[in-house]
């Protein structure tokens, strides 16, 4: 049901309830307050997805009175599930093997998906889309439209929609483009790279606004295009969830997806030092590892002795994973050493905030997230040569662990909660 008072705005994601991981967050959380600043949202997505991850608590989530618009949507991994249905899900959820561990299926499933399917496997709801929008959009005379990638081919629709009627179109990339890592796994051909090029130098010229959700990205982008940039983050929002008290180990949880190359060695082998060298350490300290893991990572910390500490718990609810947070004596947050995941901010990193729970955090130097956990005094941040400091501070938690002091004093989260950035979004809305 639409309110003729309210400024309206269309937007398309293929993420929504009931996905799970962060994807879907972002503008779930979106959705929800943009009425409180006389917006009303109305929500365009698939009707039969094929999300690698489920999550029904977010449903919950999912604002009454709002207008959600779904069409069928045709992908290709249920064609490729009928003979690898497992490698076809694993690889759909961005858990890509290293190289000289990919079977020939693997390899060539990678090869379709980076060659056949751009900018995405998503490219086949671009058309259909395209014509059920430009009928909605005049009927409802709507006059803004944002469309948010990855799956950048969600862009191609507000491409063609902004070329065929009179409107505002806002391009949000919750990650870049082009120069994602996974782009090197993908085996892509010059034409295939030059391809992703010219639909992303289109994408970036032909949208009113842009939206990014780091500074690295704005950075990036400024060199490709000369239309506004606006940085609006991910964040936090509030949450009713309760423990009864802290862990009683020394526990460093990890909460989210770790990738194959997101397998910080240094760190498996300080926590090894550790663990030989103290043996109050090695008797209260575990591991954990909440949501999808990379059969590579487990390799790793196995070959460091670290198997006996390890819990790999999987992926849990929204909720569940709070309270995880909560619970645990220290957060885990890493990113691939790399020039490209400077500009990475994972959503999860918005709660590990109010967790109120220290935070450790490994990736290269001069990172987005750097910034935040340190201009938050939120935690200690370091870059993979760092593995002297990286030791000392981990024995500077556990001394405080045991001595009942770990605990964190976070300043300047307000910018960073769900309803500030809406507003910022609003006006970004009101303003265009």
């Amino acid at each position: 049901m639409t309110d003729m008072s309210k400024k309206k705005v269309l937007i398309i994601t293929y993420y929504w309830p009931p996905a799970g991981g962060p994807g879907v967050q972002r503008w779930l959380k979106f959705v929800k307050y943009l009425p409180d600043f006389e917006i009303e949202p109305i929500v365009y997505c698939p009707k039969n997805p094929n999300y690698p991850i489920l999550d029904d608590s977010l449903v919950n989530e999912i604002p009454e009175n709002i207008t959600i618009l779904k069409q069928p949507i045709n992908e290709p991994y249920g064609l490729a599930s009928l003979f690898s249905k497992g490698k076809s899900k694993t690889i759909s959820s961005g858990v890509i093997p290293k190289a000289k561990k990919q079977s020939i299926v693997e390899k060539t499933m990678l090869f379709v998906r980076g060659n056949f399917f751009i900018p995405d496997a998503r490219k086949n709801w671009i058309k259909p889309s395209v014509d059920f929008l430009s009928q909605y959009i005049k009927k409802q005379k709507i006059d803004n439209i944002i469309t948010t990638g990855p799956p950048h081919s969600l862009h191609l629709i507000g491409l063609q929609l902004k070329a065929k009627l009179d409107l505002k179109w806002f391009a949000d990339f919750r990650d870049p483009w082009t120069t994602i890592g996974y782009h090197k796994d993908l085996k892509l051909t010059a034409s295939s790279k030059a391809k992703h090029l010219a639909l992303e130098h289109n994408v970036l010229n032909s949208a009113d606004q842009i939206i990014v959700t780091s500074h690295h990205t704005k950075k990036e982008f400024q060199t490709k295009t000369k239309q506004p940039i606006t940085v609006i983050t991910n964040g936090y929002d509030g949450h009713n969830n309760r423990i009864e008290g802290k862990d009683e180990k020394f526990t460093l949880s990890h909460i989210g997806s770790l990738l194959s190359q997101r397998n910080p060695l240094v760190l498996w082998e300080t926590l090894s030092e550790l663990i030989k060298e103290n043996k109050d350490f090695s008797e209260a300290f575990r591991l954990q590892l909440i949501g999808v893991v990379s059969d590579d990572v487990i390799e790793s910390i196995n070959q460091f002795g670290l198997k006996n500490h390890l819990d790999v718990v999987g992926y849990v609810s929204h909720d569940e994973a709070i309270k995880f947070q909560m619970k645990s004596q220290l957060l885990l947050l890493i990113e691939i050493d790399s020039e490209d995941t400077k500009a990475i901010i994972a959503g999860k990193v918005f709660e590990y905030l109010i967790a109120e729970t220290p935070i450790l955090a490994l990736g290269p130097k001069d990172a987005d997230v750097e910034k935040i956990i340190t201009s938050t005094n939120t935690g200690t941040y370091f870059n993979y040569t760092q593995k002297a400091e990286l030791k000392s501070q981990l024995l500077t938690y556990f001394e405080a662990f045991q001595n009942k002091t770990l605990i964190v004093n976070p300043i300047g989260l307000q910018p960073y909660s769900r309803k500030a950035l809406t507003e910022k979004l609003s006006q970004l809305i009101k303003d265009n």
